[in-house]
């Protein structure tokens, strides 16, 4: 095993020999350079973090009045000085805090603001005026010394203070300094102040620096990864729908953006709503194994690995549904689980190797109590989250978590089909219940809107069996010269002369069969490819096909309906729930199909569970269940459009270099 030395990790360069230079030169003064505790203050009846000291009522108060006196000074005035002692004594008056945090700036001067990674506070220290501590014996340092290690401090240390609050000349609230000790050293360079990390990859990859970076800044930016600008001003990001209508708009257009810390904070907030509102209602939380002899509960592809001592393979689960629904068995009415689930599968914008799900199920309810109750509870959440308000502000729109509209999948595909196809193809909503128009239609719309940097070609335009073909974009000029007719699939629909090709083509395809799981596969995947992304309001589209639906109850009305829901908002599924199938019998046949689809070449398909049918076979009451990905709500929450920037080490490729300072300030310290 090849072992890299610390310098293939934290490889030298000007910085790093400086700020190890000053940590020798420190360490010769005060010993342990890092130390095993500091204990903190209670003058804000708490633990003394910067930010409960800053937010005590009674500093927030003095800090307050000081506001109203410098809102009545002219430019340039300072407070008066009589004023400004009253408010001393009082600060005073609090006693002795002792405070740590991160330096936000080099010591080259007197003050210096130290943060706790969320709020700051400014420091002053005298020289010949506060003593430094040794670490090893807890005595003082004479006072040159001490100014020498004050002299010796970089951006981005760690120290602890104690001493008095004051307000100083220019009315800000500080800590005047008595006693300091040295508590870690920073020995790479801390990110610029102004900007943070600009490089969503080291934000993402090296998330402990962004935060850092967070706490630091100054002026918050939009990065060019949420849909900011580019360096020639143009907006990043951002895609259509078949419809033309834009899915992603620039991610900061008209709202501020939030800190990373802020970011994370929010989704503390919203798992804590979602947890409180269910534990109110009478639900129980549990813990189902995330290592599984079965990869079940959900149509994906599983990660697997092997049990040396009982020589078995084992999966990462890919969803807890088929356990927590055997608790339903056992007689746990209301349960749930807030659970990491695994999938093997590609990344993207809202997909991540592992991910958040909120899953929880409820005895005798069904697919519409379950919508009810997701409404409220994600209404609830929202709130709680979004400081009282149930609009969220999302790149360029508004969504109102105030309503939430219900649509059948139908109605969804026949409310979004382009009008230039509906008057070019004749499309009519009748076409939703033929399979056969089905199948010709979700191949045009897979074709069309799969395809953007292809053409399509015809040979002849009067011939309306012709083959309509898809090529290269750097094929075109050749096609052209061989005396194809060329069109762009992003133009062809409305252009003169295509849109009568695309009907010769539907009409004159072969004429297959087509089978009712067929038939509900083409459905499917003709609301994916037209509908999801422009349902952008909350909306619970219902009456999904059965065939795609293997652990959902028949709808009584129409049994080759599920009785499921998926909720869409923004154009992203956010939850998905139904009516739970409760007939074992039923359940295994349903397998039984979901396993002569894995024999097709399906991957995804559902296996066989032979130990959850058993468990129906005891008896399961009517149940609806539901699983919320947390990760896709949190965005919406946080104007974030990647999974990554709300996963606090999300999974990324093996670094290309170890350098992590690509963005970090090229000459600290820098005002």
């Amino acid at each position: 095993m090849s072992i890299p030395s610390f310098e293939d990790i934290i490889t030298p360069n000007d910085q790093t020999e400086a700020r190890k230079a000053s940590l020798e030169a420190i360490a010769a003064l005060v010993g342990n350079v890092y130390p095993n505790k500091f204990v903190r203050s209670s003058v804000s009846r708490v633990e003394d973090t910067i930010t409960a000291l800053k937010s005590f009522d009674k500093v927030a108060d003095i800090d307050s009045r000081m506001a109203e006196i410098k809102a009545s000074l002219g430019e340039g005035e300072r407070p008066p000085a009589d004023k400004k002692d009253v408010l001393n004594e009082e600060l005073k008056a609090l006693g002795t805090v002792r405070i740590a945090g991160r330096l936000t700036t080099p010591t080259r001067g007197n003050f210096v603001h130290l943060t706790d990674g969320k709020s700051k506070l400014q420091v002053y220290a005298k020289k010949g005026g506060f003593n430094a501590v040794h670490n090893d014996s807890q005595d003082s340092l004479d006072s040159p010394d001490s100014w020498t290690v004050w002299q010796l401090l970089d951006h981005g240390d760690l120290i602890g203070v104690e001493g008095y609050l004051f307000m100083t000349n220019t009315g800000e609230v500080s800590v005047h300094v008595e006693k300091l000790q040295f508590l870690a050293k920073a020995m790479l360079p801390m990110p610029d102040k102004m900007h943070g990390i600009a490089d969503p990859e080291l934000q993402r990859r090296f998330r402990y620096a962004d935060l850092i970076a967070s706490s630091l800044q100054v002026k918050a930016e939009p990065p060019a990864s949420a849909g900011g600008t580019d360096s020639a001003g143009g907006h990043l990001g951002g895609n259509e729908n078949a419809s033309g209508q834009t899915l992603l708009p620039p991610a900061y257009a008209g709202v501020s953006p939030l800190t990373t810390r802020e970011v994370f904070e929010r989704r503390a907030k919203l798992v804590s709503g979602l947890r409180r509102f269910l534990d109110d209602a009478g639900f129980i939380e549990v813990e189902t194994p995330m290592l599984t002899p079965k990869a079940t509960g959900a149509a994906a592809k599983p990660f697997e690995t092997h049990h040396n001592a009982l020589d078995i393979p084992l999966y990462a689960r890919v969803a807890p549904e088929l356990y927590l629904k055997r608790l339903v068995v056992g007689g746990f009415e209301k349960v749930y689980e807030l659970n990491r689930n695994f999938r093997n599968e590609g990344l993207s914008q809202r997909h991540n190797p592992e991910f958040t799900m909120l899953e929880f199920y409820v005895a005798y309810m069904d697919v519409n109590g379950m919508m009810d109750l997701a409404e409220t509870m994600i209404k609830d959440a929202v709130a709680k989250a979004n400081e009282g308000s149930l609009v969220v502000k999302y790149g360029g729109r508004e969504i109102d978590f105030a309503t939430f509209e219900r649509v059948t999948m139908k109605e969804a595909i026949d409310r979004f089909v382009p009008s230039q196809v509906r008057t070019e193809i004749g499309y009519s909503k009748d076409w939703l219940n033929i399979p056969q128009k089905l199948a010709r239609l979700n191949s045009f719309f897979n074709q069309y809107s799969s395809n953007v940097n292809l053409v399509v070609m015809t040979k002849d335009a009067s011939d309306i069996d012709a083959e309509l073909v898809y090529v290269e974009e750097s094929k075109k000029q050749d096609l052209l010269d061989e005396g194809y007719r060329v069109y762009p699939t992003d133009s062809m629909i409305g252009e003169e002369g295509t849109a009568s090709r695309w009907w010769g083509w539907f009409e004159n395809a072969e004429n297959k069969a087509v089978s009712d799981e067929q038939a509900s596969a083409h459905l499917a995947a003709i609301f994916e490819h037209i509908a999801e992304s422009s349902l952008v309001q909350p909306t619970f589209v219902v009456d999904y096909p059965k065939s795609i639906s293997p652990l959902s109850k028949a709808s009584p009305d129409n049994p080759q309906v599920a009785e499921r829901f998926e909720l869409f908002i923004n154009g992203m599924e956010v939850a998905n729930g139904f009516s739970e199938l409760n007939d074992p019998k039923e359940q295994y046949e349903r397998f039984v199909d979901q396993m002569s689809e894995r024999e097709r070449g399906d991957e995804e398909a559902m296996i066989m569970d032979e130990d959850y049918i058993r468990a129906l076979s005891y008896g399961m009451p009517p149940a609806a269940g539901i699983g919320i990905g947390i990760d896709r709500l949190v965005m919406l929450l946080t104007n974030k459009h990647s999974i990554r920037d709300v996963i606090l080490f999300p999974h990324m490729r093996p670094e290309k270099n170890n350098s992590a300072t690509e963005d970090t300030e090229s000459t600290e310290g820098a005002e």
